[in-house]
C-alpha cells in the first residue's frame, strides 16, 4: 500500500512538472476584484487545480461529512442513554 502511494505522489509531480514545462506563455488574470500580474501559464493551471480541489473537498465535507458525523453522534447518545437504562424482566411484568 505504501508503495502504491508513493508510486501516485510521484506520478502527480512528475505530471505537475510536465504541465509546467508545456505551458510556459506568460498570462496576466483580471478577477474583477484584483489582478494577478504576468506569470507562467503553468503555475496558474496548477494553482487552479488545487485550489479547486480544496473547494471541492470543503464542499464534500460540508455537506456529506459533517451531517453524519451528528448523526453518528446522536447515536451514539441514545444508545448510551438506552444502555443505562434498567432492564425489564419477564417475570417483572
Amino acid at each position: 500500500m505504501r508503495l502504491i502511494r508513493v508510486f501516485i505522489a510521484v506520478l502527480c509531480l512528475a505530471a505537475g512538472a510536465l504541465l509546467g514545462a508545456l505551458n510556459r506563455q506568460s498570462v496576466s488574470i483580471d478577477l474583477g476584484f484584483g489582478f494577478v500580474p504576468a506569470t507562467s501559464l503553468g503555475i496558474v493551471l496548477i494553482v487552479a487545480l488545487l485550489a479547486g480541489a480544496l473547494i471541492g473537498g470543503l464542499a464534500i465535507s460540508a455537506s456529506v461529512v459533517l451531517p453524519l458525523r451528528r448523526r453518528l453522534a446522536r447515536a451514539e447518545r441514545t444508545a448510551s442513554a438506552g444502555a443505562q437504562l434498567p432492564a425489564v424482566t419477564a417475570a417483572e411484568n
